[in-house]
């Protein structure tokens, strides 16, 4: 059980941190330090290995929460944060990079899209890490 104890925390802690720190120093400063039409390219390339990241760590998260006996938020909440990284990775983020291309090549409607689907990911990231937050938090206080 203790095994499980530790693995929880260190899986929480990597999932909370591994989007705070994506989302409040990495994408920033991307966009902050490269120029425009090297920053769109890179940035999409690293997306789907952040998604994967956050899938693998809220799963053992979740696994490792059951296998320790934490309580259903703690649970629950690791395996919403993955799942909902998995639509966004899956389904979310290729309608997004079509979207912007076809932004890119004039498309003026589809630049409209585009932000209204990003704006979804940023409210789904934002959410995502309040919940990791307070799956930590939860299984601290345990």
């Amino acid at each position: 059980m203790e095994w499980f104890q530790a693995l929880t925390t260190l899986a929480l802690g990597g999932l909370f941190g591994g989007i705070l720190a994506f989302s409040a120093l990495f994408a920033p400063l991307v966009f902050t330090k490269l120029p425009m039409e090297q920053a769109g390219p890179f940035i999409r390339a690293v997306f789907p290995w952040y998604y994967l990241y956050v899938i693998v760590f809220g799963f053992l998260s979740a696994i490792f929460a059951g296998l320790a006996g934490a309580g259903f938020w703690v649970l629950s909440s690791s395996a919403v944060v993955a799942l909902a990284s998995v639509y966004t990775r899956q389904v979310l983020m290729l309608q997004i990079n079509e979207l912007r291309d076809r932004e890119l090549a004039g498309d003026v409607a589809a630049g409209a899209e585009f932000k209204s689907k990003h704006r979804l990911s940023v409210i789904i990231n934002s959410v995502q890490l309040l919940l990791a937050g307070a799956a930590l938090v939860c299984w601290a206080w345990n």
